[in-house]
């Protein structure tokens, strides 16, 4: 039996065994640090792919469009429908301009005039002039949409002020499945379904089926996302601003809602921190004054549609914007030229970071997977997660990133923070400080997919702590950015 080595040089190769070892043990530690549980409820993969677009376009076109009118009679006569340069392909120009990745149609408004030759009624484009009466606006609107790369969403009014059998209950709900049917199974993949429950004070009473028209779309369509007051995928905002609440909430419990009700629009516009239900909201808003297009309107001017972007995007919401097109079945050049406008605008503002190049520390990580640099890495499926210990502290969690001394002076007026929303959403309450400053330049409740804060003005700083309160689990961020803003008051040039 050999006897034990006491030579230091023995001492020295046993002492960088042990620290191979140890540092073998700490890496294989790190890369197998297993993920947080997850915060019920939780988004499913179509409402998070819905979520990241950010930015979709709704079109409102139709026998409003030619009546001058944002509600139709349904009296009006077929006839009237007569676009002379109908180009869906320009529509999607539209679209490529504000950076829409989804597009919306009216296939029929509360008029009951139907875009394409619904077998089921007389009232459709069959009847009119235009292209002969062999013309099919979804159709066209659909084939231009996939040519461009873009998803469809169809809008089908529930709402018919032409039908005959509006008001009795099964035949109408027959009437509305079937033309669902026909919007279903004859355009390909839909990505969205808008219902609403928009209905005049002296309407015809009417009993909806929306169970059975959900479980048909379902059935149809599975990966589709369908929208209205009460989900069950994506909801209402509660206002046609397209603002959400300061705070916001991606969670409600939908047996609170009936579609259509009065009064559920506050609920809607901040959810509910204890909702059982995953149902995002989505701010629908025009482009101009009206829905659908009016010679005497005009667009919105850049800063309202950048308030809009910050109140909806910037508060845990995609943005439905509306671009109608005119009568000659064009969207106006003007309008195109304002959505251009605006995405430039976007694109200054965020497509530079001012944080990058930091170095970033936290009160706690849970390991190498989930290091607070995640936060700076670009990318939606990475995140900062805090060690599991931290949770007892409850004294709130931080993160902080420490920007390069040679970028410390370029200052900023915009901090956006994303939480990693796949994983449930959890901050309750958060705060942003710059340089140790007692005050805080920003602070709110709810961050959600995104959260956007434009401070009073610009300011310069070495480092930026953003403090996260959660009683849902420990925040999960996805990304710390710092960004100027030169549209707004005070904010300086690029």
């Amino acid at each position: 039996m050999m006897g034990r080595c006491a030579s230091p040089r023995c001492a020295l190769a046993a002492a960088l065994i042990a620290a191979v070892v140890a540092a073998t043990s700490s890496s294989l530690a790190e890369a197998t640090a297993t993920p947080p549980l997850p915060v019920l409820p939780v988004p499913t993969a179509a409402q998070l792919r819905w979520q990241r677009r950010e930015v979709i376009m709704f079109f409102h076109f139709g026998m409003n469009t030619f009546t001058d009118s944002e509600w139709g009679t349904g009296r009006e006569p077929p006839a009237a429908f007569r676009p002379a340069a109908l180009d869906a392909s320009q529509w999607m120009d539209a679209a490529a301009a504000a950076g829409a990745s989804l597009v919306v149609l009216v296939a029929k408004h509360h008029d009951g005039f139907c875009l394409w030759p619904s077998a089921h009624t007389a009232h459709s484009v069959r009847a009119s002039p235009w292209r002969g009466g062999r013309g099919d606006v979804v159709r066209e609107f659909t084939d231009a949409a996939r040519a461009r790369g873009l998803d469809v969403g169809i809008y089908l009014s529930p709402w018919d002020r032409h039908d005959k059998r509006y008001g009795r209950e099964v035949a109408y709900n027959e009437y509305y499945l079937a033309q669902l049917h026909e919007l279903l199974t004859g355009y390909g993949s839909v990505s969205e379904i808008w219902f609403d429950g928009a209905k005049g004070k002296n309407a015809t009473n009417m009993t909806y089926h929306f169970q059975e028209w959900f479980q048909t779309v379902r059935q149809l369509q599975s990966s589709i996302n369908i929208f209205s007051d009460d989900g069950p995928d994506l909801r209402w905002v509660g206002d046609e601003n397209g603002s959400a609440g300061s705070t916001c909430w991606s969670t409600i419990n939908r047996s609170k809602i009936t579609i259509g009700e009065a009064g559920i629009e506050k609920y809607l516009n901040t959810g509910d921190p204890r909702g059982k239900d995953w149902v995002p909201p989505e701010c629908d808003v025009s482009i101009r004054p009206g829905w659908f297009w009016h010679k005497n309107e005009t667009a919105k001017p850049l800063p309202e549609l950048l308030e809009v972007y910050y109140n909806s995007v910037g508060r845990n919401c995609v943005l439905l914007l509306n671009a109608p097109p005119n009568t000659t079945g064009l969207v106006d050049a003007a309008d195109i030229a304002r959505l251009r406008e605006f995405r430039a605008a976007v694109t200054a503002i965020f497509g530079t970071d001012l944080a990058a190049g930091s170095a970033a520390r936290a009160s706690s990580e849970r390991g190498g997977r989930f290091a607070a640099a995640n936060v700076l890495d670009g990318r939606d499926d990475t995140y900062w997660a805090p060690a599991a210990a931290e949770a007892e502290d409850g004294g709130g969690y931080w993160i902080e990133l420490r920007r390069p001394a040679s970028a410390a002076a370029r200052k900023f007026n915009v901090v956006r923070i994303q939480e990693n929303v796949a994983m449930g959403q959890r901050v309750e309450r958060h705060e942003v400080y710059v340089d140790g400053g007692g005050a805080a330049v920003a602070s709110g409740t709810t961050v959600g997919h995104k959260r956007l804060h434009r401070l009073g003005a610009p300011v310069a700083g070495r480092t930026v702590r953003v403090w996260l309160a959660s009683r849902r689990g420990p925040p999960l961020l996805s990304a710390v950015g710092l960004h100027l803003d030169p549209f707004a008051a005070g904010g300086g040039t690029m």
